[in-house]
Order: structure tokens, then sequence, then C-alpha cells
């Protein structure tokens, strides 16, 4: 039986929705124009602009960098996503007037270097010794206004995308509890209200929780900040169930590149965890005119 709770990946970014993005961003770093462009480029002659790989890292821009610079400006991609540049290789090549290109440099670079870091950073976790079809999944910890360009790195990675907002699957924390009073009132209340028929995962950081989730028929669970011995012993319970094996089971809280071995094989579903973007490198990109 397979579970209710299936978690995806964004493999894919509409082209309009990237510009629209950009825009946006412009609007932060040309609020009255580009001063310093102006004033010195008065000419409109064509130039050729290179961005170069400065580190070893996976990359990840080849949705987004074609729709960063204007209409003027061509681009042509030389690699692809989720493949391992090296240091002083030319990511991609851009044609066009240098006041627009000089303009968009920095917003573009910007953007690039931190989703190629966070691609690197789950890939480094996905090369892991993990089980087959094990999901290495990242959280809501995300930078403001960046989340689907975040998630699309961990993608680009390796990785999986958890819930996408807070609107997209319901999982019961720690703190909805304390509101609610009890496992059991959250649980009839959801139940109650959740309109959607949205699988109900249901954060737990004890043994005797899981057994109450259990007798309540969630479809999932979030294992909180337990060690890899009790979220074996809860992956026993949940297993031993008639319907264990369709219970979505996920650990989370204080996993690291040095213990997520050690969770992988206790039999969970997969770990979500913050490290593969709060604690990604930004890795270095130049852009250089020939």
């Amino acid at each position: 039986m397979e579970s209710r709770i299936q978690y995806e990946q964004i493999i894919s970014l509409d082209a309009q929705w990237v510009r629209d993005q950009i825009a946006h961003f412009m609007e932060e770093d040309i609020p009255d124009g580009d001063v310093t462009t102006e004033a010195t480029i008065t000419e409109s002659k064509p130039v050729i602009a290179n961005m170069v790989a400065a580190d070893e890292f996976v990359f990840c821009g080849e949705s987004i960098i074609p729709f960063c610079f204007p209409k003027s400006c061509s681009v042509q991609i030389l690699c692809h996503d989720g493949e391992i540049v090296k240091s002083g290789q030319i990511i991609a090549k851009i044609v066009g007037p240098a006041g627009p290109i000089l303009t968009y440099e920095r917003v573009t670079l910007n953007l690039i270097q931190r989703l190629s870091g966070i691609s690197t950073e789950t890939r480094k976790y996905c090369n892991l010794n993990l089980p087959d079809n094990f999901k290495v999944m990242d959280t809501r910890k995300t930078t403001p206004g960046l989340r689907k360009f975040e998630k699309y790195a961990v993608s680009i990675g390796g990785g999986w995308n958890h819930r996408m907002n807070l609107s997209s699957a319901i999982l019961i924390k720690d703190n909805h509890l304390l509101a609610t009073g009890s496992i059991k009132a959250a649980i009839i209340q959801t139940r109650d209200q959740n309109r959607k028929n949205l699988p109900i995962e249901l954060e737990v950081d004890t043994l005797d929780q899981v057994r109450e989730g259990l007798e309540l028929d969630v479809d999932g669970f979030l294992l909180d900040n337990m060690n890899s011995d009790i979220v074996k012993e809860a992956v026993s319970i949940i297993r031993n169930r008639s319907n264990g094996d369709a219970i979505f089971v996920e650990a989370s809280g204080g996993i690291n590149y040095d213990s997520l071995e050690s969770y992988a094989w206790t039999g969970i579903d997969g770990v979500s965890m913050s490290a593969i973007t709060t604690q990604a490198p930004v890795v270095d990109i130049k852009l250089e005119f020939e």
C-alpha cells in the first residue's frame, strides 16, 4: 500500500515566472537607475561576457540565467543543471550591450552563487551511503522570497522538497498540540476542518506519542530530535501495524552530515533537514568581459 504522503521535486521553473522574479529583485538594486553605468557607458556596441566558475561546485542556473538579462542580450549556457563544474570553467556567455550586462550582473551572480551552493551541499548529503528510495528533504527554513528557487536547487542537487508552504500539507507540530491540549484533540479538530482531505502528519518526540498517533490513524510521523536508536524503535512500532508500511516516517532535528547514515538505515523513509539550505556555502562565480 502506497503512503498518502508523497513529497516531490521541483524539476523545472517557468520562464516568465523567473523573469518576473528578476524584475522584482532589480527594483531593489536600481530604484532610480544604475547611475555609474549610465554615466560611464555611452555606446551600445555589443560585448561578450563570460560567467566563470571560481570554485568547483554543482551548477544550478541553466533554467534561470537565460532570463536574468534583458532581451537585448543573448545568453548561451555551456553546462547543465546538476553538472559538476570546475574552477575556471565558463558556464555561460552573454552577448549584448555592456550597460545592461553590467547592471544585471550582481543580481544574477548573487542568485546563481546561492543556488549552486545549495545544490552542492545537497549533493554532498545525497552521495552518502543511503538506502534506495531514501529521501533527503529540505524544510521551510529558506530565504524569504527565494523559497521556490532554493527548493529547485535542492532538487538539482538530488534532494526532495518537503512542504512548499503552509497551504500544501498538514503537519501537526508541538505548539499545535500545546494550543489544542492533546494529540487526540488536535487530530479530531484537524479531521473536522480538513476540507481538502489532505494527509495528516504528526510531529512526535516520544514513543508514547507514536503509539497514540497510531491509534488515531495518522498518515505519517515526523520523529523530532530522537537519536537513531529511538528512531529505529519507533519505526519498528509503526511498521508492525497492519498498515504500517503505508505510513510515511521521517526524522528531523539535530541530524547532520556525520550522523545521516546512521538514521537512514533505521527504516525511515527520509529526513527533513535545514542544513542543506541554511548551511550551504555561497560558491564563487565571476563575470569577465572578453
